[in-house]
């Protein structure tokens, strides 16, 4: 249950993440904010 929910939330998270970025600069903030975010969500 967790895992799946955790699995979704990521993925919405990444989805609206990359329609922000528009260099690979911000495309590698998007990623560790996600990670920040999943790491959270772990802890």
């Amino acid at each position: 249950m967790i895992r799946t929910l955790f699995a979704a939330a990521t993925l919405a998270a990444l989805a609206l993440t990359t329609t922000a970025c528009n260099t690979v600069e911000g495309v590698g903030e998007d990623i560790k904010s996600v990670g920040r975010a999943g790491k959270r969500a772990i802890d």
